[in-house]
Protein backbone atom coordinates (compact mmCIF):
# COMPACT_ATOMS: atom_id res chain seq x y z
CA UNK A 1 0.00 0.00 0.00
CA UNK A 2 2.88 2.41 0.78
CA UNK A 3 4.18 1.89 -2.77
CA UNK A 4 0.84 2.97 -4.28
CA UNK A 5 0.69 6.10 -2.11
CA UNK A 6 4.24 7.02 -3.10
CA UNK A 7 3.48 6.56 -6.80
CA UNK A 8 0.26 8.52 -6.44
CA UNK A 9 2.04 11.39 -4.70
CA UNK A 10 4.77 11.33 -7.31
CA UNK A 11 2.29 11.53 -10.20
CA UNK A 12 0.27 14.22 -8.40
CA UNK A 13 3.50 16.22 -7.96
CA UNK A 14 4.33 15.81 -11.67
CA UNK A 15 0.86 16.91 -12.74
CA UNK A 16 0.83 19.89 -10.39
CA UNK A 17 4.34 21.05 -11.29
CA UNK A 18 3.60 20.66 -15.00
CA UNK A 19 0.52 22.83 -14.62
CA UNK A 20 2.43 25.42 -12.61
CA UNK A 21 5.36 25.63 -15.00
CA UNK A 22 3.30 25.66 -18.17
CA UNK A 23 0.90 28.38 -17.02
CA UNK A 24 3.39 30.71 -15.33
CA UNK A 25 6.11 31.10 -17.92
CA UNK A 26 7.27 34.73 -18.12
CA UNK A 27 6.08 36.60 -21.16
CA UNK A 28 8.68 37.38 -23.80
CA UNK A 29 9.77 41.05 -23.78
CA UNK A 30 8.17 43.19 -26.45
CA UNK A 31 11.12 43.69 -28.77
CA UNK A 32 9.23 46.08 -31.00
CA UNK A 33 9.66 48.77 -28.30
CA UNK A 34 13.46 48.55 -28.31
CA UNK A 35 15.84 49.70 -31.03
CA UNK A 36 19.22 48.06 -31.42
CA UNK A 37 21.04 51.28 -32.17
CA UNK A 38 23.48 53.40 -30.26
CA UNK A 39 25.50 56.62 -30.35
CA UNK A 40 29.11 56.46 -29.17
CA UNK A 41 30.89 59.77 -28.53
CA UNK A 42 34.66 59.65 -27.98
CA UNK A 43 36.78 62.72 -27.31
CA UNK A 44 40.22 63.82 -26.20
CA UNK A 45 40.33 67.25 -24.54
CA UNK A 46 43.74 68.97 -24.66
CA UNK A 47 44.89 72.17 -22.93
CA UNK A 48 42.21 71.96 -20.24
CA UNK A 49 41.87 74.45 -17.40
CA UNK A 50 44.37 73.00 -14.92
CA UNK A 51 42.40 73.81 -11.79
CA UNK A 52 39.18 72.35 -13.20
CA UNK A 53 40.92 69.18 -14.38
CA UNK A 54 42.57 68.65 -10.96
CA UNK A 55 39.39 69.31 -8.93
CA UNK A 56 38.57 65.72 -7.95
CA UNK A 57 35.57 66.90 -5.93
CA UNK A 58 33.81 69.07 -8.52
CA UNK A 59 34.58 67.13 -11.72
CA UNK A 60 32.36 64.16 -10.71
CA UNK A 61 29.49 66.60 -10.18
CA UNK A 62 30.09 68.11 -13.62
CA UNK A 63 30.04 64.63 -15.19
CA UNK A 64 26.70 63.93 -13.51
CA UNK A 65 25.39 67.29 -14.69
CA UNK A 66 26.44 66.38 -18.25
CA UNK A 67 24.60 63.07 -18.01
CA UNK A 68 21.46 64.86 -16.80
CA UNK A 69 21.72 67.43 -19.60
CA UNK A 70 22.01 64.63 -22.16
CA UNK A 71 18.69 63.14 -21.08
CA UNK A 72 20.29 59.90 -19.85
CA UNK A 73 19.41 58.22 -16.57
CA UNK A 74 22.21 57.78 -14.02
CA UNK A 75 22.08 54.44 -12.19
CA UNK A 76 25.43 54.39 -10.38
CA UNK A 77 28.96 55.74 -10.53
CA UNK A 78 32.46 54.81 -9.46
CA UNK A 79 35.49 57.07 -9.03
CA UNK A 80 39.11 56.13 -8.56
CA UNK A 81 41.69 58.78 -7.64
CA UNK A 82 45.29 58.36 -8.72
CA UNK A 83 47.10 60.49 -6.12
CA UNK A 84 47.39 63.31 -5.98
CA UNK A 85 44.72 64.46 -8.46
CA UNK A 86 44.26 62.23 -11.51
CA UNK A 87 40.90 60.52 -11.79
CA UNK A 88 39.00 57.80 -13.59
CA UNK A 89 35.23 57.93 -13.32
CA UNK A 90 32.68 55.58 -14.83
CA UNK A 91 28.97 56.31 -14.75
CA UNK A 92 26.53 53.48 -15.29
CA UNK A 93 23.53 54.73 -17.23
CA UNK A 94 20.22 53.09 -17.91
CA UNK A 95 21.10 53.73 -21.56
CA UNK A 96 24.76 52.48 -21.22
CA UNK A 97 27.76 54.41 -19.81
CA UNK A 98 29.93 57.53 -19.59
CA UNK A 99 33.54 57.81 -18.47
CA UNK A 100 36.43 60.20 -18.05
CA UNK A 101 40.15 59.54 -17.54
CA UNK A 102 42.14 62.63 -16.53
CA UNK A 103 45.84 63.30 -17.05
CA UNK A 104 46.47 66.56 -15.16
CA UNK A 105 50.21 66.36 -15.83
CA UNK A 106 49.35 66.66 -19.54
CA UNK A 107 46.41 69.05 -19.12
CA UNK A 108 44.24 66.49 -20.90
CA UNK A 109 41.55 63.85 -20.53
CA UNK A 110 39.71 61.16 -22.47
CA UNK A 111 35.91 61.20 -22.50
CA UNK A 112 33.56 58.40 -23.53
CA UNK A 113 29.76 58.60 -23.74
CA UNK A 114 27.74 55.71 -25.16
CA UNK A 115 23.96 55.53 -25.16
CA UNK A 116 21.56 53.04 -26.67
CA UNK A 117 18.64 54.37 -28.66
CA UNK A 118 18.33 57.87 -30.06
CA UNK A 119 16.82 59.89 -27.22
CA UNK A 120 20.04 61.04 -25.49
CA UNK A 121 22.24 63.91 -26.61
CA UNK A 122 26.01 63.38 -26.63
CA UNK A 123 26.25 66.99 -27.78
CA UNK A 124 24.69 68.25 -24.55
CA UNK A 125 27.00 66.04 -22.48
CA UNK A 126 30.02 67.38 -24.41
CA UNK A 127 28.85 70.98 -24.05
CA UNK A 128 28.68 70.73 -20.24
CA UNK A 129 32.15 69.18 -19.99
CA UNK A 130 33.70 71.70 -22.39
CA UNK A 131 32.19 74.63 -20.50
CA UNK A 132 33.82 73.40 -17.30
CA UNK A 133 37.17 72.08 -18.57
CA UNK A 134 37.69 74.79 -21.24
CA UNK A 135 39.90 72.67 -23.52
CA UNK A 136 42.01 74.51 -26.09
CA UNK A 137 41.77 71.59 -28.54
CA UNK A 138 39.24 68.77 -28.88
CA UNK A 139 39.55 65.65 -31.00
CA UNK A 140 36.16 63.97 -31.18
CA UNK A 141 34.25 61.34 -33.09
CA UNK A 142 30.63 60.24 -32.95
CA UNK A 143 29.96 56.68 -34.07
CA UNK A 144 26.53 55.35 -34.91
CA UNK A 145 26.36 51.73 -33.83
CA UNK A 146 23.89 49.16 -35.06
Amino acid sequence: MGKYIQNGLFFAFLALSGALFSSQQPAEPATENYQFIGRHFLASYHGCDEQALRDIHKLPDVMKLGVAASGATLLDSSVYIFPPDAMTMVLLLSESHASIHTYPEHGACFVDFFTCGTSCSAEQFDEILRAYLKPQKVDQQLFMRE
